[in-house]
């Protein structure tokens, strides 16, 4: 995968030039559309960029943008590849790999989840403090994806702590309340069943999804800064009144939309003061 990550490398710094961007965001479902709050440099659909390939569910568009606030460069990922997806971990690795290669320090993950913590309502916006990996084996197994990862990366804190903070204080400023919690990572495409979700809440999970935590692992494991943020889309089974479906998933994070836009554009335009 080396040599494709490099061949899509030449072929971004061609189409766009070099540049440094400090931040990338990988927009989940329901996420895409916050890229309306940038004012956009300029746009390639994944299926140009060697190594690359269009996802295969509603909402995720498929392209990498850059975008300029305050100066600082960023990459957005808008839409992702999921594991259910049938593709294997390659298409899930290669977005983090390429954001790295490309000189990214703060790797920023969204998705959409169902709320297993009686606290969350639809809508809601919770920041990762954890998360518990249920997929079926690790994005990591295998030959080692990068000479900076090491064969056993420490884990003891994926989501940056500091950054956590900062998330919380952009919604405070805003009237936006943001939940901290863990999140629980499955390989769906199902929706889980009522007693899995009463089995994950014993856990410690507070909203489950099925994406993010293998990003996170990769990104973490490269020494990148990582931070989650989970728009709390559905109720999970058992926790609503109604059967779930990826279209209320959709519904729920457009009325959610412009608050989501404002921690984004806000995040985006400062400058994180981290120890790399």
């Amino acid at each position: 995968m080396h040599a494709t990550i490099e061949k899509a490398v030449r072929f971004i710094h061609k189409e766009w030039g070099t540049f440094d961007p400090m931040t990338s965001l990988i927009c989940g479902s329901g996420w895409g559309e916050v890229t309306q709050a940038f004012s956009t440099i300029q746009t390639i659909p994944y299926s140009d960029i060697p190594g690359m390939s269009k996802p295969t569910v509603s909402g995720h568009a498929g392209k990498l943008l850059l975008v300029e606030q305050n100066d600082h460069k960023i990459l957005i990922f808008q839409g992702r590849r999921h594991y259910y997806e049938g593709a294997g971990w390659e298409p899930i690795q290669f977005p983090v790999l390429l954001a790295y290669a490309l000189g990214t320090k703060v790797l920023f993950l969204t998705n959409a989840a169902g709320g297993i913590s009686s606290d969350f309502q639809v809508g809601d916006l919770m920041v990762l403090e954890d998360h518990l990996n249920f997929m079926p084996g690790n994005p990591l197994i295998g030959p080692t994806l990068h000479p900076h990862i090491p064969r056993f990366p420490d884990q003891s804190e994926v989501y940056d702590r500091t950054l956590q903070d900062q998330l919380i204080e952009i919604g405070s400023s805003h009237q936006i309340k943001i939940h901290k919690g863990s999140y629980l990572a499955l390989s769906g495409p199902a929706f889980e069943t009522p007693a899995e979700i009463r089995a994950f809440g014993n856990l410690g999970a507070d909203a489950v999804g099925m994406s993010t935590a293998p990003e996170a692992m990769i990104a973490n494991a490269l020494g990148m800064k990582v931070v989650g943020l989970s728009c709390i889309s559905n109720l999970a089974a058992g926790r609503g009144a109604h059967p779930l479906s990826h279209k209320d998933i959709e519904d729920a994070s457009v009325r959610a939309l412009p608050k989501m836009k404002k921690v984004i554009l806000e995040f985006t335009s400062k400058k994180h003061d981290i120890n790399f």
